[in-house]
């Protein structure tokens, strides 16, 4: 009989936690999990799940509007943002129960607290103390916000999904995805929309040709895209919220949303008390296994600040399940993860960056098309598509695709396989496009641009 209450106890009931705690129960082990909120996580709760259902609502307004263009007369139209969200939150709703079914189908114990470490081998649940021969910190992260005079005034993504009524005025501020994403929302609901970032192009870390576009892009929708702009203060007022700018101008809206980060949610787990190793960031420090500077405490997803991506959590506490309980040893590699803003328009993009690339492999080779959309040939909107390959000189093998335009999530999706596969420009160049279509662009490049 084991000295221990379970043989692993995961800290946090989001997308990498319940995978973890779901595959090393079907492998045998005596599984339990806390979570102090709606078990899902970030991603189904309040991210990527809420976030793609707000983000189809708002391309609404432009396909009404492109429905002419193609022989369509649309009548008057009328947007409720209460009935969104009570849709939003059904279908949330409805998710949640699909987590917590899978979590008791595969035995996996549930305790609704959030959990202190008391020792390495200790837990403590509100007034509850159990014991785990293994744990697993699996807590995700949550949003950052400067400490700036009337910071409480705003509100985050969290909050932003549960507004009762759209804003008719409201600055985003930051130039990150979840920013530029919301933005579009906002703006294809309806809303005046003011985008604050301190830089000089929004998507800071993306390639220089995507971060252009988008921002030119997002202005042409009617976002106000204010660079290199810096909110000191914020005053509540009778007709609103006033911002105080650092060139001393100010902008009065009905609603502020921080978008300036996130950060691990590590306040209050005890970790420093029994030794584990954090970053000043507060991200846990693991080996390519998952594993802490404690050897039987492990952590995956955003808490770990590696790629803060769902699918990357959920891979990551797989790998560490079939690992650790299911005897397959299981590295995540994390090289050509891919990933998506959904911006309007929406970005794809898998591996390097023009200017990472030159700095890891020197020579290379850039192919870049940009180019109105053949839907836009009728429907009228100065809207264009931007294809980008980076591809090592020496090899010729693709090491980066970078996407701005309609689908560009889906295109790159199966893209992604060819570059992790290692495939050339030459496999790109006998691939025979599907016609017509974007995504035959990236088969169809031939002279690569100089400079």
């Amino acid at each position: 009989m084991s000295q221990f209450d379970f043989d692993l106890f995961v800290l946090g009931a989001g997308s990498g936690g319940v995978r973890a705690a779901r595959i090393a129960a079907t492998h045998g082990a005596r599984v339990g999990i806390c979570e102090n909120s709606r078990v899902g996580g970030t991603c189904v709760i309040r991210g990527c799940i809420p976030k793609k259902l707000l983000v189809y609502a708002a391309h609404f307004a432009e396909d009404f509007e492109d429905a002419r263009g193609f022989g369509w007369d649309v009548g008057p139209v009328r947007f409720s943002w209460p009935d969104l969200i009570r849709a939003k939150d059904l279908e949330i709703d409805r998710l949640n129960q699909v987590y917590l079914s899978l979590l008791a189908e595969s035995g996996v114990e549930l305790y609704p607290h959030r959990g202190r470490f008391l020792d390495p081998h200790q837990v403590q649940l509100g007034d509850e103390t159990i014991s785990a021969e293994r744990i697993l910190i699996a807590t995700g992260g949550h949003p950052w916000v400067p400490d700036i005079p009337g910071i409480e005034h705003t509100i985050t993504s969290d909050e932003a999904f549960f507004l009762s009524e759209l804003p008719q005025r409201v600055a985003v501020v930051g130039g990150g995805y979840i920013a530029c994403e919301f933005a579009g929302i906002f703006n294809g609901l309806g809303s005046e929309v003011f985008q604050l970032y301190r830089g000089e192009a929004v998507l800071r870390g993306f390639d220089h040709d995507v971060r252009g576009v988008v921002g030119v892009e997002m202005q042409k929708k009617g976002i106000q895209l204010m660079l290199e702009t810096v909110v000191e203060r914020i005053r509540k007022t009778e007709q609103g919220l006033e911002l105080s700018l650092r060139d001393g101008s100010t902008l009065e809206v009905d609603q502020v949303m921080y978008a300036t980060g996130r950060v691990p949610n590590v306040k209050g787990l005890g970790l420093q008390d029994i030794g584990i190793e954090v970053r000043p960031s507060g991200g846990v420090v693991v080996n390519e296994m998952s594993q802490s500077s404690i050897e039987h405490i492990y952590a995956v997803g955003d808490v770990t600040s590696r790629i803060n991506l769902t699918p990357v959590a959920i891979q990551e506490g797989h790998a560490f399940a079939d690992t650790v309980y299911g005897g397959i040893r299981r590295p995540v590699n994390h090289e050509f993860v891919p990933s998506a803003v959904f911006c309007q328009p929406p970005v794809g993009t898998v591996g390097f960056s023009e200017e990472d690339a030159r700095i890891h492999y020197g020579a290379i080779d850039v192919y870049r098309s940009q180019f109105k959309p053949l839907k836009h040939t009728l429907s009228g909107r100065d809207e264009k598509t931007l294809m980008k390959l980076i591809v090592d000189q020496a090899s010729q093998k693709i090491i980066g695709i970078h996407i701005v335009g309609g689908d560009a999530p889906e295109i790159v999706q199966g893209f992604a396989i060819a570059v992790r596969s290692g495939l050339t420009k030459q496999h790109f160049d006998c691939t025979i496009g599907i016609h017509p279509t974007a995504a035959e662009e990236l088969v169809t490049m031939r002279s690569p641009i100089q400079g």
